[in-house]
């Protein structure tokens, strides 16, 4: 794990978003360990996914939120003064800036970590999460670190993303709108429906990155509702469509490019315990790991200690 440093200890931007992910992971291993339980799956399919986009892809500003996350402000309204999202964390919003939404809110431990180690929120801030009063969210909401808007059930955030999107080209903003999905919310009707309508609008500022972990809260996507051919979908939709291999920080980053007219959709095939192979015995549950008991805590343990080692 680093210290939050935005500065690269190597000279080349592959290695430095290699160590974010790597050390995305041992965060979110870490915190599993420490409060028996966590998305850690999730954190194995999306590290390199996250940490490019991050550290390479998105182009935003420096972020202008406080270090460390300020308690929940209440809820939005004319009378509430004090209310603030979590886009701080990404940057100031202008219109050369591009704007993320991270559509999977369960996969918000990952994104705290990668906030954490791309120095865009102080590792205290972790020590927050999923208390009562704390914006640092089990289940992000728009006021948690690196959120703008509730993302709400599986499928809604396209939508949302959509319309910022067809609103930046109406007022002429050159920055993109980067989404990050799962692969389960292919099997929503409003994400096809979305996907109509920027491909309508030729929405070529929208460019969406899908973490294919082939893994859903009961299982494995192709026991529970199968969503291939998706390349062929997506293209028959209207998309633009690149397969790479999740894990390939160069092929990710690579896939980005502007496909003029279409949307674009990067289909990132992912191994839901890469880094982590421990948790592999746990198939086909994989979505959310709670500990049987201590024993096996310890085990997890032992295998944390190896990987920290490896990793420094």
């Amino acid at each position: 794990m680093s210290k939050g440093n935005t500065s690269p200890a190597v000279n080349d931007w592959q290695s430095h978003a290699r160590a974010v992910a790597r050390g995305v992971r041992l965060r979110v291993f870490e915190h599993t360990i420490t409060h028996n339980g966590g998305y850690l799956s999730q954190a194995c399919s999306a590290a390199e996914l996250l940490a490019t986009l991050y550290t390479h892809i998105m182009k935003l500003g420096p972020s202008i939120a406080p270090p460390v996350p300020p308690p929940f402000p209440g809820v939005p309204g004319a009378t509430n003064d004090h209310y603030f999202t979590g886009v701080g964390y990404n940057g100031a919003k202008s219109a050369e800036l591009d704007r993320f939404f991270i559509s999977p809110v369960h996969y918000a431990l990952v994104l705290y970590a990668t906030l954490v180690e791309t120095g865009r929120m102080a590792p205290e801030g972790l020590a927050q999460f999923n208390k009562d009063g704390s914006t640092v969210e089990m289940i992000g909401a728009e006021h948690s670190p690196g959120h703008e808007l509730t993302a709400g059930s599986l499928g809604q955030c396209l939508s949302q993303a959509g319309g910022v999107a067809l609103a930046r080209r109406l007022k002429g903003e050159p920055g993109r709108v980067w989404v990050f999905m799962s692969d389960g919310e292919f099997q929503s009707g409003q994400t096809w429906e979305t996907l109509h309508v920027l491909a309508h609008h030729k929405l070529d500022n929208v460019g969406v990155y899908v973490d294919v972990n082939a893994q859903q809260c009961d299982g494995a996507m192709k026991d529970v509702m199968a969503t291939d051919p998706l390349a062929r979908k997506l293209a028959d939709f209207g998309a633009c469509v690149r397969e790479v291999d999740g894990h390939d920080v160069q092929a990710l980053a690579a896939a980005s490019a502007r496909a003029a007219g279409q949307p674009l959709f990067v289909l990132a095939r992912t191994n839901p315990w890469q880094g982590i192979a421990i948790l592999k015995e746990r198939l086909p549950k994989l979505h959310y790991v709670r500990f049987k008991n201590e024993d096996e805590r310890a085990r997890y343990r032992v295998a944390f200690e190896a990987m920290q080692k490896g990793a420094e």
